[in-house]
């Protein structure tokens, strides 16, 4: 068991085989940090990098929260306010694609109208539709956010 957060992480690093400079490149956060972090000359780093380090060494979240000394209730919800929360933009993006699927859905029914293993699919079976479509692309989008480099994204 270790006894810091450096020596864990270092652990981690080793028993995937990889170098510091690896899993710079898989998180993106520097070598530098990463070596100041494994040899005890910086604390345990912010919630989004351990986020990073958790997807990159293939270790469950909650663990690297536990092992850097995070409340877990307390930081999860800090990263999810952080990260999940969709800006004006999103919202307007996620309106006119489901717009499109919207009229995508009733131009192509043709005479049969809109089908469900080969029965006409009702009206609430349509919004129930559109409902679940609209759910996956909020899904994708706030996915997408959390994995685009940080140079990409714009401060909120």
């Amino acid at each position: 068991m270790t006894t810091n957060f450096g020596e864990f992480l270092k652990d981690k690093r080793n028993s995937k085989g990889y170098t510091i400079n690896q899993l710079s490149l898989y998180t993106g956060i520097s070598a530098a940090q990463l070596s100041r972090i494994e040899n005890g000359k910086r604390k345990a780093p912010k919630v989004e990098n351990l986020r990073k380090l958790s997807d990159a060494l293939d270790v469950p979240f909650g663990i690297f929260m536990d092992a850097a000394g995070y409340s877990q209730d307390d930081k999860i919800n800090e990263y999810k306010q952080a990260y999940e929360r969709l800006t004006d933009k999103d919202e307007l993006d996620i309106a006119k694609r489901m717009e499109k699927i919207r009229k995508d859905l009733e131009e192509g029914t043709g005479e049969d109208g809109l089908n469900f293993m080969g029965e006409p699919m009702s009206e609430d079976a349509k919004e129930s539709l559109l409902e679940a479509l609209e759910y996956a692309e909020r899904q994708a989008t706030r996915i997408n956010k959390k994995y685009a480099p940080n140079k990409h994204k714009k401060k909120q």
